[in-house]
């Protein structure tokens, strides 16, 4: 992850475009690749938006995950530790034996 975070930062400060990047910006700017990310969905079955737009689906996907890459590193947050911490989380709140197969929210467990 820390090769491909650097790769990132690479391209970015090639650019001089840090002085963009506050967190502020950068979460906005997530915001927004997830918007355009699920205009390929808008008005098609799952489907259909994967067969006839998966290209323009990897171009998003991969927007949102460089922005989350330069967004933790803004924040000095490691990206594994934290993913961890969360999946850690999670597991105490939703349990296997009560959200096997279910896709209820953990308070209605």
């Amino acid at each position: 992850m820390r090769e491909l975070t650097n790769k990132v930062i690479q391209f970015r400060d090639n650019r001089h475009w840090k002085q963009f990047h506050n967190p502020k910006d950068l979460a906005i700017s997530l915001s927004l690749e997830a918007s355009e990310l699920l205009e390929n969905f808008q008005w098609k079955s799952s489907n259909e938006a994967v067969e006839t737009k998966i290209e323009n689906i990897k171009d998003e996907l991969a927007d949102i995950l460089i922005y989350s890459m330069l967004l933790a590193n803004e924040l000095n947050l490691d990206i594994n530790d934290i993913v961890s911490k969360k999946i850690e989380k999670n597991e105490v709140k939703y349990p296997i034996e009560k959200a096997y197969g279910v896709n209820t929210k953990y308070k209605d467990l």
